[in-house]
């Protein structure tokens, strides 16, 4: 979904107590050797760099070398910063971006048509 993995079965929700701080695995090759861990927070307030910091220390208990963050709100200036010193492992995604992503890719959305009126102008006319 949304440009990783090529199935539903490349993907693993991890998530709960005792996740160690990753949501999700991403198998990008079909052996599993190549993965993106996915932290996702659905927050009203933003995230900070503690929370990223410990997204950072998760990845390398797992040896990983891609990490992504999700959010619904935004990441404070501090979060970003601290993702910038990961020199590139971690690309966080705020509820803007998501929204995007998701609306791009069809995930979570729906479609609805919508009927606009018009008006005849020839009703008017004599004839």
């Amino acid at each position: 979904a949304m440009g990783y993995g090529t199935s539903r079965s490349d993907l693993q929700r991890v998530g709960g107590s005792g996740d160690g701080g990753i949501d999700g695995i991403i198998s990008l090759d079909r052996l599993g050797l190549e993965k993106v861990y996915i932290q996702a927070k659905r927050w009203k307030d933003t995230v900070g760099s503690p929370d990223v910091q410990g997204f950072m220390g998760a990845l390398q208990l797992q040896s990983a070398s891609k990490g992504v963050f999700l959010t619904t709100s935004s990441f404070t200036k501090d979060a970003k910063a601290a993702a910038g010193k990961a020199r590139g492992t971690i690309v966080l995604v705020d509820g803007a971006e998501l929204t995007a992503l998701m609306i791009e890719h069809g995930v979570g959305v729906s479609h609805k048509a919508l009927r606009v009126p018009k008006v005849d102008n020839d009703y008017f006319e004599e004839g």
